[in-house]
């Protein structure tokens, strides 16, 4: 049994305080729990939404329609209505309604602390009331949340919790809740995940310009730079920020960058630098919808082919798409090791959907495991930057240590200097371009979901990993056999292996969020799918396990 609330007010109302309290409250008390968010782009007014699912199993995506909306907002109620249709029960801050329980969340928490922005605090207690659980739950959450604020804040939020259960009692069985089954009560966001990630691989340096959906990861890093020993700095913009990136590991730092569409077409010429450089540049990519700045807090899967060209010239480069913020935390830490490894710039394609979904599950492991640098220990007196070998990745000394390191911008032989020898050119592309042989042969394979002689196979990339992780489970519940072919890593891809998976399906969909068919085209492209059915959405908003049930019935 699971069911959806939604919390629904303008910006600047607290929609997503009130939200993140209820999530880690929820999780707390042992429910399955996955929440996601829908955000104008305006500091105050419009209309924002905040969906909370809660669970007796593991939950890995939204729902359409909730069974309880909380409305902050009043005169957004008829917007509300229209979107989501008919719900099980509304409740409203204003004064009596005709459908909904009304309750003036800010009048009530005014009467108990003079303070009516505490009538978030209010809301949550109604919430939980509401569905039977004990507002004690509450309790330690909002000492965590308000504690830096003093102990007077910490007990007004507390009173206020209360008394929204009061007026929430009358109403106790109205909505039947889940049971507490014991879930995980660690819960992370894929854009805590990815920092996480990166910090415990070792990432000593953190340069952005914050960007919307990718600025979570700036603030998470800052709020860890002590634990971690790392230095995070908000940059002018983005080229200095890649160029900062350039320089850190070019000295040996392992460093990181993360942006937005906007702001990774400023990087691209740094990217390309790394490249030719030869440098292990990590770059976080959270797309939302284009061209230009297009729907700057919105979802979308656009920036594949983006980032798989970008840069100038011909280089190798390694992109990766978690979809969950476990998979985002393990795929950083992998993309952090790649880079180091085969000395390349990597790419994390992330994007609205996943930087804000949060999601309970067992504790990250939050300790420091550097990952391989492979530097070399003694270089010889003849050391060459740029050596020549069979597999392209050449020994990597640090300026400033035993070795002469010379590196340029441009064309250069084997030692690193500048040459205009053509046929240096083409032997030191050659090397360049051989190191993809062996990102082929160490590159992270897909992950099949369902049964194994499936008749439909979803093949799904980045995000939409738990909505087609649900739509197979709720078309199988009908007896269809079908199953998810999903890809955490998008480049280099293992053609073959993919070609193996696919051969017996009678039918292949890709699931992607944008208006083309990326993916696709790329699985095309290099021989792993003959052809497929396409299952877009563009409009800024995530697939759902139920859209693409519906969808896939069809």
């Amino acid at each position: 049994m699971d069911m959806l609330m939604r919390i629904a007010g303008e910006a600047g109302q607290g929609v997503e305080t009130l939200g993140g309290l209820l999530t880690d409250t929820f999780a707390g008390l042992g429910l399955h729990v996955f929440s996601t968010e829908t955000y104008m782009s305006r500091i105050r007014g419009g209309i924002n939404w905040f969906d909370i699912r809660i669970g007796e199993e593991e939950l890995f995506s939204g729902r359409e329609r909730p069974n309880l909306l909380v409305v902050l907002a009043p005169k957004s109620l008829d917007f509300l209505r229209r979107q989501v249709g008919e719900c099980d029960l509304i409740v409203l801050n204003d004064k009596p309604q005709p459908g909904t329980i009304a309750v003036e969340f800010g009048e009530e928490a005014k009467k108990l602390t003079g303070a009516p922005v505490m009538g978030n605090t209010v809301a949550a207690g109604v919430v939980l009331r509401l569905l039977g659980y004990e507002v004690g739950a509450l309790d330690s959450h909002l000492a965590a949340r308000f504690r830096p604020k003093g102990q007077e804040v910490v007990d007004a939020n507390l009173r206020c919790a209360r008394r929204g259960a009061e007026l929430a009692e009358p109403y106790v069985g109205y909505l039947p809740p889940p049971k507490q089954v014991g879930a995980p009560g660690f819960v992370c966001t894929g854009n805590e995940a990815i920092a996480l990630g990166a910090a415990t691989a070792g990432v000593r340096l953190y340069t952005a310009y914050p960007m919307t959906p990718s600025t979570g990861i700036l603030t998470h890093l800052a709020s860890m730079a002590d634990e971690y020993a790392m230095v995070v700095e908000q940059a002018e913009d983005e080229i200095a920020a890649i160029n900062m990136v350039c320089g850190a590991v070019y000295a040996g730092v392992p460093a990181m960058t993360g942006t937005s569409g906007g702001g990774f077409a400023l990087m691209v010429e740094g990217v390309a630098l790394a490249g030719m450089l030869e440098l292990p540049a990590v770059i976080v990519l959270g797309q939302r919808p284009g061209p230009a700045t297009g729907l700057p807090t919105r979802t979308a899967q656009q920036d594949l082919r983006f980032a798989l060209h970008a840069g100038h010239g011909e280089f190798p480069k390694a992109v990766f798409a978690p979809g969950t913020p476990a998979q985002a935390y393990e795929v950083t830490r992998q993309a952090v090791e790649v880079a180091h490894r085969f000395q390349t710039p990597v790419i994390v394609l992330s994007d609205q959907f996943l930087a804000d979904m949060r999601k309970n599950m067992p504790p990250l492991d939050r300790t420091p495991r550097p990952v391989e640098r492979h530097l070399l220990a003694d270089p010889p007196a003849d050391y060459l930057r740029y050596a020549d070998t069979p597999d392209g990745v050449s020994p990597r000394a640090l300026p400033g240590s035993a070795a002469f390191v010379v590196m340029d911008s441009d064309e250069h032989t084997e030692d690193g200097h500048i040459t205009e020898d053509l046929t240096a050119r083409v032997r030191l592309q050659d090397k360049r371009m051989r190191k993809l042989e062996g990102m082929a042969a160490a590159a992270r394979a897909p992950e099949w979901y369902g049964p194994a002689d499936a008749e439909h196979v979803l093949v799904t990339w980045g995000s939409t990993y738990g909505p087609c992780r649900e739509a197979v489970d709720l078309l199988g519940a009908e007896g269809q056999r079908a199953a998810m072919l999903h890809f955490p890593q998008i480049w280099p891809l293992p053609a073959e292996r993919v070609r193996a998976l696919l051969t017996t399906a009678r039918e292949v969909t890709c699931i992607e969020g944008n208006a083309t068919g990326q993916f696709a085209s790329l699985l095309r492209q290099v021989g792993a799918l003959e052809e497929c059915k396409l299952m877009l959405r563009y409009d800024g908003l995530p697939f759902t396990g139920e859209e693409i049930a519906r969808r896939a019935r069809c």
